[in-house]
């Protein structure tokens, strides 16, 4: 049964998030938290570890999940899926996509869908920005000030550098090594 379960939540999830996995975050959250199937402190950490592994996001966030629920056939459940309704949507658009690409209709509905994206970004930076920086609640705490100073370090960095990816992460590791102590 939660194999079931597994693979029609985030068949669901894939099927109705649009912009990426990013914007994917606050249905995921309140999905797996609808399931108990981890606190939302566990699913921001699932989200930095999926965020720093290669591959795309969403199907790293799913798999994830599903191994914590129910082993590899979990995370097999998971990540197909997030994944069959991309594929068969792109399959679709593919199919039809020179003949509608400069259908004034088509265009002008991209140009809505894209404040949209951005909205959905913004409430996933906003869904994870609050337990990272209040891990006692925005009402319950003051911030942990380590965790601003390594965002606003790593913040300012990229506003003035471009720096790949990879060195960011191991960056952002290090600082949480030397800032938090080691294990």
């Amino acid at each position: 049964m939660i194999y079931l379960e597994l693979f029609l939540t985030f068949f669901k999830i894939g099927a109705i998030t649009f912009g990426g996995g990013y914007a994917m975050i606050p249905m995921i959250s309140a999905e797996v938290q609808a399931h108990n199937w981890m606190s939302l402190e566990q699913l921001v950490n699932f989200i930095a570890v999926a965020e720093s592994t290669p591959g795309p996001f969403a199907v790293n966030i799913a798999t994830f999940v599903g191994v914590s629920q129910a082993g590899i056939a979990g995370a097999f459940c998971a990540t197909a899926g997030v994944i069959l309704p991309s594929f068969i949507i792109i399959l679709l658009i593919a199919r039809g996509y020179e003949k509608f690409q400069k259908n004034k209709y088509v265009q002008h509905g991209l140009y809505g869908l894209r404040p949209l994206m951005v909205g959905m970004i913004a409430s996933a930076v906003l869904s994870i920005a609050g337990p990272t920086f209040f891990p006692n609640g925005v009402l319950n705490g003051s911030p942990d000030i380590k965790a601003v100073v390594i965002f606003a370090a790593l913040f300012l960095v990229t506003r003035f550098r471009k720096i790949h990816p990879i060195a960011l992460i191991a960056a952002s590791g290090a600082a949480g090594v030397v800032l938090y102590g080691p294990l």
